[in-house]
């Protein structure tokens, strides 16, 4: 396969897991590798990021692609120095593997001579000396020899990694390392020495751990192509994660996502408020400028009102799943109340609560949304959500503090537990409000499907937007100037 087949699939890949590649990136990606050898897997992996990757977040989705389609092509080492005769056999034995494919993986060759001791020694001097040449040498024979890998067997890369460390034992590496070390040492290592030691120590062991994972996934590769390893490992990015499925890995990579997304979403409202549409003609301004072109009023000007910032009231359902969604929605609110002249929340299950206090500007969202969940009074009977009962209460003691500039935004699923519905209090605010919007987290095929009653709500507001990940939420709050 030549390099330009293998960069056709991998942007084909990099888009179908979500990173936006345009025609124009594709081709300076193109023009970058022209001047950087595939040999050269680093240099060659960073060229084409720096053309191909635009925000942070997506940096990880693009290395593992990278690494599935890049895997089979890599750098060809000389033998390195000061090896025993055992290990420069060893390295020879790898260098032919490498050149003749995986059709000699399962010989074994001189490599069944060796004991998983004798394999633990090497590594741990290759540890010791920082010997990335052998280590890569190591990790390729140890993969041949313990992960166990059968061609066609529906296995995951897991249970292959987990096999070939397992046998190394390098849990007990560590110590190993640090017990020969000290024994190497002219004199006795200071508390600061043995610290910085053992985290090079631990960095060695994790590259090496790397360059096991790489073989694994090259032999993968080998044998099931490309594309099926690519969409075997492919993961949502951090804003098409969906709030209410996502676990505590994702969870993390949302709440770094979210950040970058409150400063251009406050940019973007900004701008937009500044350049909203112009006003009616302005005839004494027209006039004055036409004097320039002999009378002629050739360059019209517009009266152009200032905007104003509208009132922003948010309702939202922290019950089981919706609760995550609720989160995100609050955090990206306040992150930009900047560019609304008021906001107040209130969160509900059953009963209801104001939670407007915990988010002042000198707070910690983090925090806020952590008093929210522990102290907000929102259980009215028994904790199951109760929207009907939730909208009344909220209409008979905030209510009167909806005006013709308030934006009123609903949040949750609209699974009532086929309590009343109390509709009306919707159509009220909608009345009253100058917009009421519903987002709901669950798929649009889920909606009045079993107590979901959304139908019924959405009948009433503005608007019923899916809003299941960060992707669909920023594109609704641009909605919101």
């Amino acid at each position: 396969m030549t390099v330009l087949d293998l960069m056709s699939g991998f942007i084909v890949e990099l888009r179908k897991a979500g990173l936006p590649v345009s025609l124009t990136e594709n081709l300076d990606a193109m023009e970058a590798v022209k001047e950087i050898p595939i040999e050269d897997r680093q240099a060659f992996k960073y060229a084409l990021a720096a053309t191909l990757v635009k925000s942070n977040s997506h940096w990880r989705a693009f290395e593992t692609i990278f690494e599935v389609y890049f895997s089979l092509r890599g750098p060809e080492h000389q033998i390195p120095g000061d090896m025993t005769d055992a290990e420069a056999e060893l390295w020879r034995e790898e260098q032919e593997m490498q050149q003749q494919g995986d059709g000699a993986a399962g010989s074994g060759g001189g490599m069944d001579s060796l004991t998983p001791e004798e394999i633990a020694q090497m590594l741990m001097k290759a540890l010791m000396n920082g010997d990335q040449a052998m280590m890569r040498a190591l990790a390729r024979q140890s993969v041949q020899r313990f992960a166990g890998m059968e061609p066609g067997r529906p296995v995951g890369g897991t249970y292959y990694l987990y096999r070939t460390l397992r046998n190394l034992d390098l849990d007990n590496m560590l110590d190993k390392l640090m017990e020969a070390n000290r024994e190497q040492a002219a004199q006795e290592l200071t508390k600061l020495e043995e610290r910085l030691e053992k985290d090079e120590f631990e960095s060695r062991i994790e590259q090496f751990k790397q360059e096991v994972e790489a073989e694994i996934r090259r032999r993968l590769v080998a044998d099931r192509g490309a594309e099926a390893m690519a969409k075997t490992l492919r993961k949502p990015l951090p804003e098409d994660v969906e709030f209410m499925h996502a676990n505590k890995e994702e969870m993390q990579s949302l709440k770094k996502a979210l950040q970058p997304l409150t400063r251009k979403l406050a940019a973007k409202l900004a701008r937009k408020r500044r350049h909203g549409r112009r006003g009616p003609l302005d005839f004494r301004s027209t006039v004055r400028h036409s004097l320039s072109y002999g009378g002629v009023p050739a360059d019209p000007k517009f009266k152009y009102p200032r905007p104003s910032k509208p009132e922003l009231m948010v309702v939202a359902d922290i019950s089981g799943s919706v609760a995550a969604f609720a989160r995100f929605t609050l955090m990206l609110v306040y992150a930009i109340q900047g560019q609304f002249s008021k906001v107040r929340s209130f969160v509900f299950i059953d009963g209801i609560d104001e939670v407007t206090d915990y988010f002042k500007s000198n707070v910690d969202i983090s925090d806020a949304i952590h008093r929210v969940n522990t102290e907000a009074d929102v259980v009215w009977v028994d904790g199951h959500s109760d929207y009907g009962h939730a909208f009344e209460v909220f209409w008979e003691r905030y209510g009167k503090g909806i005006n013709p500039k308030t934006t009123i935004l609903l949040l949750g699923d609209a699974r009532n537990n086929y309590h009343a519905a109390s509709s009306w209090v919707i159509k009220e605010m909608q009345k009253r409000g100058r917009h009421v919007y519903w987002l709901n987290p669950e798929p649009r095929s889920y909606w009045n499907t079993g107590d979901s009653i959304v139908g019924e709500y959405g009948s009433f507001t503005d608007g019923v937007y899916e809003c299941r990940n960060l992707r669909q939420l920023e594109a609704f709050v641009e909605k919101l100037a």
